[in-house]
């Protein structure tokens, strides 16, 4: 297991009520509302937040990767990520789809720019090994 040496930042956040709740952060900038999947009451859900959180980061990861790379990413670089949430022998489990959208670059490079944000967005240095992970260019 990795091991930090230098902390850049620590998002904390209080969540009552567990899916059927509510989550805000220490600085007030997160107060949302959960519902369970699929629920209804307008709030959002766990494996929504960690899509979205995954996504971004990922984007981030590209942009190293960009850098790296000497190229720029496309303005309108996007990642539309699918978390699922699931059953199988041993309970819950999850499993995600990263669907990346470079448009302009061309696929080499683009493939080149998701490989590396892979290995090293920590979102996916966490899930490596532990969930089912599929990265598609779009």
């Amino acid at each position: 297991m990795s091991q930090i040496t230098n902390v850049l930042y620590t998002g904390k956040t209080r969540t009552t009520g567990g899916r059927d709740g509510r989550a805000t952060s220490a600085d007030g900038a997160l107060d949302i509302k959960l519902t369970p999947p699929g629920g209804h009451g307008g709030g959002t859900n766990p494996e929504q937040l960690f899509a979205a959180g995954w996504s971004a980061c990922f984007i981030g990861a590209m942009g190293l990767a960009a850098a790296e790379l000497k190229i720029r990413l496309p303005q309108d670089t996007a990642v539309n990520a699918e978390v699922d949430l699931g059953t199988g022998t041993g309970g819950y489990f999850l499993q995600a789809r990263l669907n990346v959208s470079l448009p302009g670059l061309e696929r080499e490079v683009a493939e080149q720019v998701i490989e590396f944000a892979h290995r090293n967005c920590p979102y996916s240095k966490a899930t490596r090994g532990n969930i089912d992970v599929e990265l598609n260019l779009v």
